[in-house]
């Protein structure tokens, strides 16, 4: 194994035990000096101040109706070489991603492909016995994240023996008790979502990112979302830091969707304008669905909101997280500024 590995599994394996006692904490000082300095008058001056409160790196991507789209970067593309942040440069979206895999669920039941009613069982029937409740759990359940199925990441051995592959990922949900009964309550579960890209690619035969380009991506457009980091030249990726750990992330979760925050943006102001869907697929979409999504693995922060009220998209990545998880929440006080600063110049 190797040094860089090694430092990897002690990350995963460290942020665990400090997130599973991290209630015990208290609110750390940058917290509040966050809240609490004046509030700049342009989105960019808000960015650079992120980046004096500890993130390495920043982008903003702000949509509003009616006017040109605008771009701000802040602190490092690439913290060793000492790379300045592009604002269109690719980024890791990590749970985001489920936006897009909850809207080709709706194009396929609205095809007739998928039923949101038919069980676990019947798309996975070798997941009898080792899911429990799957005669129970419909299509609709997890893609709701109301299917009690358990949170592969909540698993110890998940932080301390990472995955290799999607099969090694799966396991770490299975046989296991359900957190709760079917349809009784909510529990957000990435195991929902890597079911369902599983059952998206048993029903079409083939991948469904390749459904997602064709459905998605190419009506829209969208010609800067991939699927993978083996899609990207890695150049083009943000580099993504843990607090205390030298080393570039980047290489880290390769099979996650990329891309840039424009592409997220487009790809949000057409989700809640309607525009990604067909006639009949937005009903299904909003029976199950939200239309709005934050992101986070290691390294990587992303928040991604439509604002009614100003009819403005807003997307925010930084590339900085930490052990604690008062990183996130930074992420989230400097994004709601960044609300703020695009709200005043409104009125």
């Amino acid at each position: 194994m190797s040094n860089r590995n090694k430092k990897v599994k002690q990350i995963f394996r460290i942020a665990f035990i400090i997130a599973s006692i991290g209630s015990l904490y208290f609110v750390p000082w940058i917290l509040v000096k966050a809240w609490i300095m004046p509030l700049p008058d342009t989105v960019q001056e808000q960015a650079d101040e992120a980046i004096g409160l500890g993130f390495d790196g920043m982008i903003v991507y702000v949509d509003e109706a009616g006017k040109p789209p605008e771009f701000y970067a802040a602190g490092w593309h690439d913290r060793k070489n000492k790379i300045p942040a592009k604002p269109h440069a690719l980024f890791k979206i990590a749970s985001i991603t489920k936006l897009y895999i909850a809207v080709a669920t709706a194009k396929l039941v609205k095809e007739g492909r998928l039923s949101l009613d038919r069980t676990l069982a019947d798309y996975f029937p070798e997941l009898v016995g080792r899911i429990e409740n799957a005669d129970r759990i419909t299509l609709r359940m997890m893609v709701q994240h109301r299917s009690g199925i358990p949170n592969y990441v909540d698993h110890p051995d998940y932080w301390i023996k990472p995955p290799k592959n999607k099969q090694e990922t799966l396991e770490y949900a299975l046989d296991l008790p359900a957190d709760f009964e079917p349809g009784e309550d909510y529990g957000y579960s990435n195991t929902n979502y890597m079911l369902i890209s599983d059952l998206i690619d048993k029903v079409l035969g083939y991948g469904h990112q390749q459904y997602i380009k064709e459905k998605i991506l190419l009506p829209l457009n969208l010609n800067h979302t991939f699927g993978s980091l083996d899609d990207v030249n890695l150049d083009d990726v943000m580099s993504g830091y843990y607090v205390g750990f030298e080393d570039d992330l980047k290489t880290e979760h390769s099979g996650l969707m990329i891309a840039t925050a424009e592409d997220v943006g487009k790809f949000l102001r057409a989700l809640n304008d309607g525009s990604v869907f067909n006639e009949g697929e937005q009903d299904i979409y909003s029976s199950i669905y939200e239309y709005e999504h934050t992101g986070l693995i290691p390294g990587y922060q992303s928040i991604a909101k439509y604002h009614k009220d100003i009819d403005t998209v807003i997307i925010q990545f930084n590339n900085t997280t930490n052990f604690d998880g008062y990183e996130w929440n930074l992420a989230e006080i400097e994004y709601n500024r960044m609300v703020k600063i695009v709200r005043r110049r409104k009125s």
